[in-house]
């Protein structure tokens, strides 16, 4: 399948895709959900990587499978695939709680490493059309999104599949065998580059993707970083582009580590938080869960004050969050992480103002708890204290957030001492958001002293309000 780059405001090359700007709704939006949900969370075990760990010969998952399904050559990944059946998906429940959980986007796995598609693709026949819930996910999802006033976006986890399910290659397993080829194929060694069909098929299917369902987020996984996807991925880029020039839609792409240029894309960090404001926006993706992705019998839950604080922290960098979920084989979404979502979405109702629309100020915040830095770090981070604060601008408002409320009730902005000039005005009004009780202040060189109220309105943090004179 050929694709052609459309006519519009860009050409497949760097220095073309580096005019891109990230349009304003993503700017605003702050927090997304994540959702990985496909034929893997069937066996619930281990993580989301179990496709490939039961083909890799003395792993948890390899063992585990032996013992309750039997040998891969007997009973493969390809055999999960009857009993992921969806049987209580239902695409307006799950957007009403996104919804109620504050977010502003959804990404749904339209295609993990493992294969299977979750929407409708004419280029391959394992798809959850065809086989399994027999219903377009992808499609149904991006439909109730849309209704609920949230965008759409999706991620595309393609790439890795060239290598995957390499581990079965080595043993009797159904992945030696030719009638399923078109499913686990090319299991090519690990450390290859991928040829030149390949190439052609993923960006066929990420093309295709673009077309169908318009999303306005396309998030790539690492290994599209791999030089043999570099004029690929500028191609695609062109292409996606293009199309949403001609829909009217600000879209973006998000990459990892080096895959894109910085200005041509959202840079993106797995499970971990930058240290200071970056002047490009950017995002953290993480999961709800600590050990996996997709839904597992024994998860290790994050609490919903340490996503609010990472919220806070990302926000006050010119980032946004994309929170994953892992719904349940059925479709059902487990209640730890409702509860969790509509924990967060409670917080987001008083102390919104803070975050939607904002931007950072001159310094990102003030304490003693610097967060670690970088990919796969967020199990480092420290427990914030109540010295540890965050800024955010917003229509001309300096926004203070609190991360814990001082035992005495006395916060002490330091970022806001006269002398420091980093507040270049007199403060007319502070204001704890969600709360109508007045509150007693006094600014001096030391900073910003405020005398909370005894009953604060949110669990977690607390926004302060301060508007400057004029």
């Amino acid at each position: 399948m050929h694709i052609s780059v459309p006519n519009g405001p860009f050409d497949p090359t760097w220095d073309s895709l580096e005019r891109y700007q990230v349009p304003e709704w993503y700017l605003d939006a702050k927090f997304g959900i994540f959702i990985h949900w496909g034929v893997y969370s069937v066996p619930a075990y281990g993580n989301e990587w179990y496709p490939r760990n039961m083909y890799r010969q003395g792993s948890d998952e390899f063992n585990h499978h032996i013992a309750k399904y039997g040998p891969q050559s007997k009973f493969g990944y390809k055999d999960f695939i009857p009993l992921f059946k969806a049987e209580h998906f239902n695409p307006a429940d799950w957007t009403d709680l996104f919804y109620q959980a504050g977010a502003r986007f959804v990404v749904p796995v339209a295609e993990h490493h493992d294969g299977f598609a979750m929407y409708d693709c004419d280029l391959s026949d394992w798809t959850s059309v065809k086989m399994g819930p027999e219903r377009d996910i992808v499609g149904e999802l991006a439909v109730a999104v849309r209704e609920r006033g949230m965008t759409f976006g999706l991620s595309s986890h393609r790439a890795e599949h060239w290598w995957f399910m390499s581990g079965g290659k080595d043993f009797d397993s159904d992945v030696n065998d030719p009638q399923f080829a078109s499913f686990y194929g090319p299991a090519a060694p690990d450390g290859t580059q991928p040829d030149e069909a390949y190439l052609n098929d993923w960006l066929a299917r990420i093309c295709e993707l673009a077309d169908k369902y318009r999303p306005q987020i396309v998030w790539f996984d690492w290994w599209i970083e791999q030089p043999a996807f570099q004029p690929y991925l500028r191609k695609f880029a062109a292409y996606y582009y293009n199309r949403a020039a001609k829909w009217g839609a600000g879209v973006a792409i998000n990459y990892k580590n080096e895959a894109f240029p910085v200005k041509s894309a959202v840079y993106d960090v797995e499970r971990g938080q930058l240290g200071d404001i970056r002047p490009q926006f950017w995002q953290t993706d993480t999961s709800i869960s600590n050990n996996s992705w997709c839904y597992v019998e024994r998860q290790d839950y994050k609490s919903a004050e340490s996503i609010v604080h990472s919220l806070i922290d990302i926000v006050s960098k010119n980032g946004c969050l994309l929170l994953n979920i892992g719904p349940q084989a059925d479709g059902t979404i487990p209640e730890p992480e409702r509860d969790t979502l509509l924990e967060i979405g409670r917080w987001l109702q008083v102390n919104g103002e803070a975050i939607y629309g904002s931007r950072p100020w001159k310094v990102y915040g003030e304490g003693p708890t610097a967060v670690t830095e970088g990919s796969f770090s967020e199990t480092k981070h420290q427990t914030f204290t109540s010295q540890d604060i965050r800024f955010t601008i917003r229509e001309g408002n300096l926004y203070a957030i609190l991360l814990k409320r001082p035992a005495d009730g006395m916060a002490l902005i330091r970022s806001l001492g006269s002398h420091l000039r980093l507040l270049n005005a007199d403060v007319a009004e502070v204001k704890l958001l969600g709360s109508d009780i007045p509150l007693e202040w006094q600014r001096d060189e030391a900073g910003l002293r405020i005398q909370l109220p005894t009953s604060i309105p949110s669990r977690y943090a607390s926004a302060v309000k301060i508007t400057t004179k004029k």
